[in-house]
């Protein structure tokens, strides 16, 4: 288990279940919003917090939004699909009222997700919640939109945010639903449910406590679609985001220096690389140190020096020999030290990660050689990798994928050290 569950904790989660069911069942029982809606075009604004908008959490390019409306596309293929993204890291359901007339209701939706609950549950009574999203629902169905309420995903139980006040707020949008008659996508009980069923799967769904990576939002993409369709809905596994350097291009005719921060050995390779390629020589490569620190150590220098360098890419290379006291700590470090490594909100820089194979591909494996190759996929980051009976040294894949970057179609990029994928389900 991971921060097993107290029995405590356990029994204070199934106090509330019957009422939870019903509530779920009743608000689940209307007609799916776009039955339809099987041609012509389609507006769907998704509303929400940091959950809902475009941040580190995902990776910087992409959210449930973007694979909701591949999703729908894919169900609907008659259907021109049009979505927004309206989320904002620490909104309330009161910014929400603040906000709906300029970001949601102008785009003249046929449909609004809403989702709001894990700031409100810290900052906003219970009653002024509930009362909060009926406002809602009233002003965008009073503009002509159909409305589906979700609630929040389930989260890593912790003082600030503790489950069992999370499921209050999770029965008020129950409840809200199940009155006004509005459709529900119950995330929470669907991101419960796969816990239940494997607990490692549902973390490795997660950026950190509250927030689910690229891979967890794909299971709320694929969620919303089912709601939304009126039947289940499975996207393809996840494919990386390109170009991994965003700034590449552009670099490569401009004037300025190309800033690199690369852990060792990659620091003193890439610079070469970079030359090699762009023909340039002034690629400018910060060594970032980790020699004999932990994971905790490197997590705190990411924390510290990434952002406020803005370097154009950094390269992650985490010796597989680093010990963790357990998995869950794992998991949090290598999650956090890419977090850190990453713009806040859309990616304005490369983070890679690179795979310890790519350096020493004859050790003997360790649960940590999977695990890096799962988050970073998870999180929508670009990996190097080495394939099976690759001979080359370190520096020439590492020089191969810079080149890849460069002058490669976006397909053989993918092939060179960026594709492999795997998303829980």
């Amino acid at each position: 288990m991971l921060n097993g569950i107290s029995v405590t904790l356990r029994s204070l989660l199934l106090v509330g279940s019957a009422l939870t069911s019903s509530l779920t069942a009743m608000a689940e029982s209307f007609e799916p919003p776009l039955p339809s809606y099987t041609s012509g075009s389609v507006k769907i604004v998704c509303f929400g917090d940091s959950v809902t908008g475009l941040y580190y959490h995902t990776g910087g390019r992409r959210t449930y939004t973007n694979l909701l409306g591949s999703a729908l596309q894919q169900s609907l293929p008659q259907a021109n699909i049009q979505m927004h993204n309206a989320g904002i890291s620490g909104n309330t359901t009161v910014d929400a009222l603040t906000r709906i007339e300029s970001d949601v209701l102008s785009h003249h939706p046929d449909l609004v997700t809403i989702m709001f609950g894990l700031n409100d549950m810290v900052r906003v009574p219970l009653d002024e919640y509930r009362a909060n999203l009926v406002s809602l629902i009233q002003q965008c169905r009073d503009a002509g939109a159909q409305v589906i309420l979700a609630t929040p995903n389930a989260i890593t139980d912790n003082p600030t945010r503790p489950t069992a006040l999370l499921l209050e707020y999770c029965d008020a949008v129950r409840s809200v639903a199940a009155e006004y008659q509005v459709t529900l996508c119950d995330s929470y009980e669907a991101f419960t449910t796969f816990r239940d069923q494997n607990e490692v799967e549902w973390r490795l769904m997660m950026s950190d406590e509250i927030h689910p990576n690229l891979a967890g939002h794909q299971f709320i993409a694929e969620k919303l679609a089912g709601t939304i369709i009126g039947q289940p809905v499975s996207l393809k596994p996840l494919s990386p985001s390109l170009p991994a350097i965003p700034r590449l291009s552009s670099l490569t005719k401009s004037a300025s220096p190309f800033r690199i921060l690369a852990m060792p050995p990659y620091d003193a390779w890439i610079g070469a690389a970079l030359n090699e390629v762009t023909e340039r020589s002034d690629t400018d490569v910060v060594t970032w140190v980790i020699e004999k620190k932990s994971l905790l150590e490197i997590e705190a220098d990411a924390e510290s020096r990434v952002r406020p360098m803005q370097p154009d890419l950094v390269l992650i290379a985490v010796p597989r020999e680093i010990p963790s006291e357990s998995l869950e700590a794992t998991i949090h470090a290598y999650s956090w030290i890419a977090n850190w490594s990453q713009h806040f909100a859309t990616r304005e820089w490369g983070c890679v990660i690179v795979h310890p194979d790519v350096l020493d591909p004859h050790a003997f494996p360790t649960r940590n050689d999977k695990l890096v190759r799962r988050l970073a996929i998870a999180g929508d980051l670009p990996l190097i990798d080495r394939e099976r009976n690759d001979h080359q040294t370190a520096a020439e894949l590492l020089t191969a994928w810079v080149r890849a970057q460069v002058n490669e179609s976006p397909s053989t990029a993918a092939r060179a050290g960026l594709a492999r994928v795997v998303a829980p389900k």
